[in-house]
């Protein structure tokens, strides 16, 4: 890894406005390109829509589009300015009605360099959502980069598997509207667990079904010291990544590091363990939620 500077574009949109929300990414790409020069720059989860857009299936399918077309405009900005773009949008599928929650990884030049669907599919989602089933990172120029995004980011295991396969910055687009406390544990646990850099860059404003997301997006460091933070309104976080960021055990000491949580671990405690795992709690709220939507 090199040194890298990273950039998290904080913005709302316009609940299933696409045109408009591209539009708006687009000026805010060259925004960041031109104030920062990073080598990287992040959206939230589903920008170009909203997280929920109260549409059906069919009705999502026909209002976004296919990989690379939804992403064209912003590929034209990422090559005039030279950066790499995370960019992330509800994608079409094959068949009408099959869609998926991704994140497109543009390359400086323009190309698509790698898709990423969201595996991890929160309970309502899965009314208008397929699940993606693989996990890649990408080796740039600056750094090898892993993609989840927002849910995802409750499971260890996924965050895990990227840092496995060379991870050195995973990426987190989110739409999340749950506490911030839930935000800012996930986000310094993920890094901390696999000390990786992690920028979790998150939507703000609302979507077309009221949902208020409270941006705070923030980038948090491999000891998990949070390197940027933001406030709830649209803005830009960004923060320079050090090639050695396990050189001390903590920030603001010269105590060295003397673990690692990759090379440590015991894999033979939860060999073979992880697919039999089942919850002893009930899901209340499940019941409650399919009969709020039923009415």
């Amino acid at each position: 890894m090199k040194e890298t500077i990273i950039a998290g574009v904080q913005i709302a949109i316009e609940p299933n406005n696409v045109k408009k929300n591209i539009k708006k990414a687009v000026e805010w790409l060259n925004r960041a390109a031109e104030e920062y020069n990073p080598d990287l720059i992040v959206f939230p989860e589903t920008v170009t829509t909203g997280f929920e857009t109260g549409l059906s299936r069919e009705g999502l399918w026909d209002l976004v589009d296919t990989i690379p077309a939804i992403s064209e405009e912003v590929s034209k900005a990422a090559q005039k300015n030279k950066v790499h773009v995370v960019f992330p949008s509800y994608t079409r599928g094959e068949k009408r009605g099959d869609v998926y929650n991704s994140s497109i990884l543009i390359g400086s030049n323009g190309d698509v360099v790698g898709v990423y669907n969201k595996t991890h599919i929160y309970y309502a989602e899965r009314e208008w959502a397929l699940p993606g089933n693989t996990a890649d990172v990408y080796e740039l120029p600056f750094a090898k980069i892993g993609m989840i995004i927002c849910f995802d980011g409750d499971y260890p295991e996924l965050s895990r598997i990227l840092a496995m396969k060379g991870a050195e910055i995973i990426v987190r687009p989110s739409a999340l509207v749950r506490s911030f406390e839930i935000w800012k544990l996930t986000n310094h646990a993920r890094a901390y667990d696999n000390h990786v850099y992690l920028a979790g860059i998150n939507l703000t404003g609302m979507d077309a079904c009221g949902n208020c997301n409270f941006g705070n997006s923030m980038i948090v460091s491999p000891i998990a010291e949070q390197l940027a933070l933001a406030t709830a309104g649209e803005t830009i976080i960004t923060a320079k990544l050090d090639p050695d960021p396990l050189k001390y055990i903590s920030y603001g000491v010269r105590n060295p590091m003397i673990f690692n949580h990759l090379e440590d671990r015991n894999v033979k405690v939860y060999e073979g363990i992880l697919e039999e795992a089942k919850s002893q709690f009930p899901i209340s709220g499940r019941d409650i939620w399919e009969k709020g939507r039923k009415k």
